[in-house]
C-alpha cells in the first residue's frame, strides 16, 4: 500500500488526540481541537478526522459522542499502511473494548457470516462466507462473528455501506448498546438499543429512518458490536 504521508495539520491534531487520551483518558472537544490548531470551524476537523480514520491511524468508537481511539502513530515502522499500533515509547490506545495490543501480533480471524440489513431474514447471516483478520485484543474474551453492513440506516453511528462490524455473541445488552437484534424471529437488523417501560426500542444511526417500538418478547439480542473494520 506504499507509506502512508500525513498533512502536518493531520499530524498535529493526530499527536494532540494522543497526548489528551494519554494525560485525561478522554479525547479532546472539537472545540479543543479547533483551538490547539487555530482553525476557524470545526468542519476542518471534521475533515481532518476523517482523513485520519481513513488512513487506519484513528477510529471513532460508536458507543459514545467524541469517543476517539488512536491506533497507531505516524512513524517509520509504518511501511504498509496495516492496523499495527505504534510500540515506541510505550504508548497504549485507549480502548474501550477489550484493549489494542500496541505491540505488533499475530492477527485472529474471524469468520465472517454473511450480510445484515434491515428485512433481511436470520438464515442469510448464518453461512460462514469468508474471514476476516484483526488484531487479538479487539476480541478479547466470548465468541464472535463478523457481518458486512449493507445500506446506510447508521452512518451517523460511523457505520457505511460496506464495513464490516465484529460482534460478540450475548443474547442481552445494555441500553443504547448497538447490537444484532432478531425480530419476530426472522429478521435480523443492526440498530442501537432502547428500553422504555414495556417496549424495546431499535434505533437507527440515520434520521431517514423510524425508530421501530416493538415488544420485549418480538426482539432477540443475537450479540452486540464491539468494533469495525473498513475494508477499502
Amino acid at each position: 500500500a506504499g507509506v502512508l504521508m500525513l498533512t502536518q495539520k493531520q499530524k498535529n491534531l493526530l499527536l494532540f488526540i494522543n497526548e489528551r487520551l494519554k494525560s485525561e483518558g478522554v479525547p479532546p472537544s472539537f472545540d479543543e481541537m479547533k483551538d490547539a490548531l487555530d482553525l476557524k470551524s470545526k468542519s476542518g476537523i471534521h475533515r481532518l478526522i476523517t482523513a485520519l480514520e481513513e488512513r487506519g491511524f484513528i477510529r471513532r468508537l460508536p458507543h459514545r459522542a467524541r469517543a476517539l481511539e488512536v491506533l497507531k502513530l505516524p512513524e517509520s515502522e509504518i511501511e504498509d499502511g496495516g492496523t499495527q499500533a505504534a510500540s515506541k515509547g510505550g504508548f497504549q490506545p485507549n480502548v474501550i473494548e477489550g484493549g489494542l495490543s500496541a505491540a505488533p501480533t499475530a492477527m485472529v480471524s474471524v469468520p465472517v457470516m454473511g450480510r445484515i440489513a434491515a428485512g433481511v431474514p436470520i438464515e442469510a447471516i448464518q453461512q460462514h462466507q469468508s474471514d476476516v483478520e484483526v488484531p487479538p485484543g479487539m476480541i478479547a474474551g466470548g465468541e464472535h462473528f463478523a457481518l458486512e453492513v449493507q445500506g446506510d440506516s447508521m452512518v451517523d453511528a460511523g457505520i457505511m455501506d460496506g464495513d464490516v462490524v465484529l460482534i460478540r455473541r450475548c443474547d442481552t445488552a445494555e441500553d443504547g448498546d448497538i447490537v444484532v437484534a432478531l425480530v419476530d424471529r426472522e429478521e435480523a437488523t443492526l440498530k442501537r438499543l432502547k428500553r422504555k417501560g414495556n417496549t424495546v426500542e431499535l434505533e437507527a444511526a440515520n434520521e431517514a429512518y423510524e425508530t421501530r417500538v416493538l415488544g420485549p418478547d418480538q426482539v432477540d439480542i443475537q450479540g452486540k458490536l464491539v468494533s469495525l473494520v473498513r475494508k477499502y
